[in-house]
């Protein structure tokens, strides 16, 4: 069969000759509908470069010179939405909306769209928006955030910054959208059934239905098929349709009139009533899914010749022909101009310089900071007095001047951060009222009120698809995660969408957060995995992410307003993993010693803790043990015994465990004649693999002798078994006098330094225990 690409290119030509149309018009008057000739002109003309464009790009594919060949083929009656929507609406694309995008463009000053996009798909650097890392549809100017290949993972951020926009208003906070903004975002018919698109018009459903202001506009561009496989007839119409709290529209894409028409209506709708919409937009896929998919592998002949007889742009063709707007000539005449003007536009962007370095390729994956002139009152935050103070922590007076708990001094440091940051939202389960399930966000509710405290549905990529969506809007999130197992739900939503948008916009875009994730093992008397569960292997390898972990309320109280800082000030995306068993925890040693307890301290009292900074316990030189979280509790209580048996330990408390500080735990171990990381999480992928790696590689031939101690590689079994496969003090002793020897004689002395980990462990595996 021929290749599609040309015969779709002759056949416009060569039917708009011959007024060669199908019945498909819906006979609306663009006048009528409110249209000028030129702005239905405009819209015309959008259609037409968005396909050229795809043509083009099919071009250099095949010259080796593009690399990206998903088109908006059939689908550029999105146009008409770039028409119906301003400007400054945030728009969340998929991928077949470059007809949206040059429709937007051509209402903005200056917007040059098909060169901006001719560079992405020849992988430029000086492409505007990635800089040269993918051929994505985003434009700062715009307010359409980039989105790569995405599969409904941009609809959950669409609610939250839909939500966004009355809040900022509600809460009289600066923001980057206006008060009568909406948001639109679109996505194809396979797409719905993805578990982000069901759970993003769930949230807006849920919200709306509870008349919480949600100016949303979701758009499914159903074109009837997912690569290969058909989508049922009716089922969109029939799963959306009758959505509570979503009011539904339809239109029929093909025709460019009618889907102005009733997009108008629709943004009108969410506009002024302030309430999610649904427009079901009729579309036809053309030229197959992307340049490598031969449709004639799974369609019929006739099937692809009958989509491609319902081109939506012999369509608007008719519709301008029979408005006396232009001639078939002229329109075909226009075609080729445009034609020919893209291909020389193509011809230059080919030629303008790529990426080249791995440091220009990862430039943006670290946000730019923040220009102080724009930080405002929120970069430290307001100043309270000592009045202001003594009003906000009245109800918690009696846990003020004594020591007390990690876990309130969370509370506690939560509570002057909100009241010095008026951008900081917290969001999550159970963070209202009740305060958390562990009562760490206790009182915010009754202090900041549920504007600022959200109770969310049930629903881990709804909380982080909000918190990401209300960072765009100048809002600061600290999102809560009620435990660590529960964050695969929704993983993606951190890996694919919040960690890779500063990298795939250049630093333009940013969605600055604090994720309180609680987790880690160890609780007694609770859990099972899901409750207990010992690994954050998901996070290790997120370039850009941080990942901070206090063992204790001291240095919670430091690290949390400095993950905040890195938020506000340097845009960067945080977690904040919580140990639950140290929540309460106050002694160490024996009962009622409080040494693991801490009393309240003011921010413009407290010591700075810098992003980085490793904790450091002791200053013996025959052991250095290396941990973080309950593993530093525990080693911090093993070291007790070890220095009893006169082995003198320096004890290292990582803090930041992703990225790690690799050049101070080098430094601090280096002077050490014996090393033991011990590690509560399971030995394959654990980071003390990145820990023992790292201190070879700083420390080479001088590196002392390693010994790792890990969870068993087991899910966290129930009740008193669930201790059994993590470390313990008892392992963590018998591991030190394995290594170092009870005299001081390391029986690891036969193992050289290079000697491979699981040789060395090995050799003392029959001894030690976790």
């Amino acid at each position: 069969m021929e290749d599609r690409a040309i015969a779709l290119d002759r056949q416009f030509v060569e039917r708009v000759l011959k007024e060669e149309f199908q019945p498909l018009s819906q006979g609306w008057d663009h006048r009528q509908l409110g249209l000028s000739d030129a702005d239905f002109l405009g819209m015309f003309e959008s259609q037409l470069k968005s396909r050229l464009v795809d043509l083009e790009s099919r071009r250099m594919r095949a010259r080796n010179q593009g690399f990206y060949t998903i088109g908006s083929s059939g689908h550029e009656g999105n146009a008409a939405y770039g028409m119906a929507l301003r400007p400054t609406d945030m728009a969340f694309l998929h991928y077949r909306s470059a007809a949206f995008m040059l429709e937007r463009g051509r209402h903005v000053p200056g917007e040059t769209q098909l060169w901006d996009m001719l560079l992405s798909f020849a992988a430029s650097s000086e492409d505007p928006i990635s800089g040269g890392r993918h051929k994505v549809l985003g434009c700062k100017s715009l307010m359409i955030p980039p989105q790569t290949s995405t599969i409904a993972s941009h609809l959950p951020k669409a609610v939250g910054a839909a939500l966004s926009i009355p809040l900022t208003e509600r809460l009289n906070l600066p923001a980057n959208l206006p008060k009568d903004a909406i948001v639109m975002c679109n996505f194809g018919d396979a797409s719905a059934n993805h578990a982000s698109a069901q759970t993003a018009i769930n949230a807006a459903g849920w919200a709306a239905y509870q008349q919480v202001p949600l100016p949303l506009m979701f758009v499914c561009e159903d074109n009837g098929i997912g690569i290969s496989t058909p989508t049922p007839k009716g089922w969109i119409a029939a799963n959306f349709s009758q959505r509570p709290g979503i009011e539904y529209f339809y239109c029929d894409g093909r025709d460019l009139l009618d889907c102005y028409r009733v997009s108008r209506q629709a943004a009108d709708y969410a506009r002024s009533k302030r309430k999610p919409v649904f427009l079901h937009v009729r579309t036809v896929r053309l030229m197959g899914h992307a340049g490598s998919d031969a449709e004639i592998a799974y369609m019929k002949k006739q099937q692809i010749l009958d989509n491609e007889a319902q081109d939506p742009l012999l369509v608007s063709a008719e519709q301008i022909i029979r408005a006396g707007l232009m001639t078939p000539a002229q329109i075909v005449a226009l075609y080729a101009e445009l034609k020919a003007r893209i291909a020389a536009i193509a011809a230059v962007a080919v030629t303008r310089p790529k990426l080249t370095t791995v440091t220009a390729a990862m430039a943006s994956i670290v946000p730019p900071k923040r220009e102080s002139a724009l930080l405002g009152t929120n970069s430290l935050g307001t100043e309270l007095s000592p009045q202001a103070l003594e009003s906000l922590f009245i109800a918690d007076k009696l846990s003020l001047g004594k020591p007390v708990h990690m876990g309130k001094l969370i509370n506690l440091t939560l509570t002057e951060l909100m009241a010095r940051q008026s951008n900081i939202v917290i969001c999550g389960e159970d963070v209202g009222k009740k305060g958390g399930v562990y009562h760490v966000t206790s009182r915010l509710v009754e202090r900041f009120g549920p504007n600022r405290v959200i109770n969310t549905l049930l629903d881990e990529t709804s909380i982080l698809g909000l918190a990401i969506g209300m960072a765009h809007n100048g809002i600061l999130p600290i999102p809560e995660i009620q435990f660590l197992a529960y964050v695969h739900n929704a993983e993606d939503q951190i890996r694919g969408e919040a960690a890779t948008l500063s990298f795939f916009s250049n630093g333009q875009f940013t969605n600055p957060m604090v994720i309180r994730i609680a987790g880690l093992g160890y609780q007694k008397g609770f859990g099972g995995h899901f409750h207990n569960d010992n690994s954050f292997t998901v996070f290790r390898d997120i370039p850009g992410l941080i990942l901070a972990c206090p063992s204790n309320g001291q240095d919670a109280m430091g690290m949390l307003r400095e993950c905040v800082r890195l938020a506000q000030e340097e845009q960067r995306v945080v977690i904040f993993l919580e140990p639950i068993a140290l929540y309460m925890t106050r002694d160490l040693h024996q009962t009622g010693d409080n040494l693991w307890s801490a009393e309240y301290q003011h921010q413009h009292q407290a010591p700075r803790l810098p992003f980085g900074e490793i904790g450091q316990y002791g200053q013996g030189k025959r052991l250095c043990i290396i941990s973080y979280g309950n593993g530093y509790y525990l080693s911090r209580q093993a070291e007790k015994r070890l220095s009893e048996q006169g082995i003198d330990c320096t004890v290292l408390d990582l803090r930041y465990l992703v990225p790690l500080n690799e050049q101070a735990i080098a430094t601090a171990a280096g002077q050490c004649e014996h090393i033991l990381i011990v590690d509560e999480c399971r030995r394959s992928g654990s980071v003390s693999e990145a820990i023992y790696t790292s201190l070879h590689e700083h420390l080479g031939a001088h590196c002392p002798p390693i010994l790792r101690l890990n969870a068993e590689d087991c899910f966290i079994p129930l009740a008193d078994a669930a201790t059994l496969p993590l470390p313990s003090v008892e392992g963590i002793v018998s591991a030190a006098l394995a290594l170092v020897g009870p005299q001081g004689q390391s029986t690891l002395k036969r193992a050289s330094n290079m000697t491979p980990l699981m040789e060395r462990e090995e050799i003392i595996e029959r001894e030690v225990q976790p």
